[in-house]
């Protein structure tokens, strides 16, 4: 049987959630969870670097084979954005560093794979991995879980996708003959 361990990361440059799941074949096992929390440091490239260096060390201690992170949702705070924007960046950089295979994964996404539904809320998400993962208590901070939840719904939906699901071509001329319906034409000019 295949045998894989998957880090899954919540980022934030407050609270990062993580977690770690060992794989092998239909069988999953909890080795780890947790949060990095960065709530008392006033520096931004200060939590950057730590970030960083978590991150580095979660790889290096565990050995995680692929990296699952959760993606940047569209909000309207921008500088909200930016910042959970280098939180991730950061986390993809010290999986980079190692080699290790990155996905990401919709907010949604996560949710609808560990609940069924793409609206859960933090806590039922964190109740389902209780029970799917025989956790004893529900940690003090849901981005503990959240992070976990990430590495899950890798789990669930990440070998899902095969190469007949996405298409490929050979060329231009191949991509615009099969996708008629998405070429503008536009009037020239006299």
């Amino acid at each position: 049987m295949t045998e894989k361990i998957i880090l899954g990361i919540d980022p934030g440059t407050t609270i990062m959630g993580y977690g770690l799941i060992k794989c092998v074949g239909k069988h999953v096992e909890l080795m780890h969870f947790g949060v990095v929390n960065l709530s008392k440091v006033k520096d931004t490239m200060l939590k950057l670097k730590m970030i960083f260096e978590r991150s580095l060390h979660l790889i290096e201690q565990y050995k995680p084979d692929e990296l699952a992170i959760e993606s940047q949702f569209y909000g309207k705070n921008v500088q909200s954005m930016l910042k959970l924007g280098r939180a991730q960046g950061t986390s993809i950089a010290a999986a980079l560093y190692r080699d290790i295979p990155i996905f990401e994964y919709a907010p949604k996404r996560i949710k609808q794979a560990i609940t069924g539904n793409g609206n859960a809320s933090k806590e039922q998400v964190a109740a389902m991995l209780t029970r799917l993962l025989n956790i004893n208590e529900v940690p003090e901070f849901l981005d503990a879980t959240d992070g976990l939840a990430v590495a899950m719904a890798h789990f669930y939906t990440g070998d899902k996708i095969s190469k007949s699901d996405v298409k490929s071509y050979s060329s231009w001329e191949s991509f615009i003959s099969t996708n008629q319906s998405r070429i503008v034409k536009r009037k020239q000019k006299e």
